[in-house]
């Protein structure tokens, strides 16, 4: 498991990184908002949980967590910080934190929290990672990658997309579609459908995937492969 730590005090970010390694984590770390930046939104690292000092120079630790999140970014995150006041607490949650652990705090709490957050097992993980060709889809966060590319989709484009990715290269008819998302009890109409449909394919264009929702005049959509038939 690999972790940033974004700490500027240098004895307490040496003490950390230190003990991170005992417990056997991979530790990236820097003292500095800005280089810290860098790091977090460089989503080609894969870090799987973030520790953040709130009060970071150059660039504050709060501001890093929202760039975070705007770049859909759902890692863990942890704020670090001597700002103890509940307002402080309540407006680190509110803006991308899972946790706040304020100082001073030993160090046993702080993996105490890290196992916490990374504890969900991985079949449950596997359930929501739903995976066709260059496209991956995890249906909790809402995030469809396809390479280096993510976005969120709205919640019912992830309805809709789930149905698809969960049966790819398989016929879906309108009728189908209307009772996975909607259930029996709706009066929505089949061109609904194909409104949403249509946004789901410029979402795949606007990530360059090789994937398609192929219409079947008659019948209904189909997720596939670009000319594969």
């Amino acid at each position: 498991m690999k972790i940033l730590l974004l700490e500027d005090d240098l004895h307490l970010c040496g003490s950390i990184q230190d003990e991170l390694q005992k417990a056997g984590y991979v530790v990236d770390y820097c003292n500095d908002g800005e280089t810290g930046m860098l790091y977090a939104l460089n989503m080609d690292y894969c870090y799987d949980l973030a520790v953040i000092d709130r009060m970071l120079p150059i660039i504050d630790g709060l501001t890093i967590i929202k760039a975070m999140r705007r770049k859909q970014i759902s890692i863990p995150v942890i704020i670090i910080t001597g700002m103890s006041e509940l307002n402080d607490r309540i407006e680190g949650l509110d803006n991308g934190a899972d946790y706040y652990l304020v100082k001073p705090f030993h160090i046993p709490e702080l993996l105490a929290r890290i196992r916490a957050l990374t504890r969900r097992p991985a079949e449950i993980k596997q359930e929501m990672l739903l995976c066709f060709s260059d496209l991956s889809f995890n249906q909790n966060e809402r995030i469809l990658t396809c390479g280096k590319k993510s976005l969120l989709l709205t919640a019912k484009e992830s309805k809709v997309l789930s149905a698809f990715m969960n049966h790819p290269q398989t016929l879906i008819s309108r009728e189908q579609l209307i009772y996975k998302i909607w259930g029996t009890d709706t009066n929505i109409v089949p061109g609904n459908i194909d409104n949403y449909i249509s946004f789901l394919r410029k979402r795949l264009k606007e990530i360059g995937s090789i994937c398609e929702i192929k219409t079947i005049y008659g019948s209904g959509y189909r997720l596939e492969i670009k000319n594969a038939g």
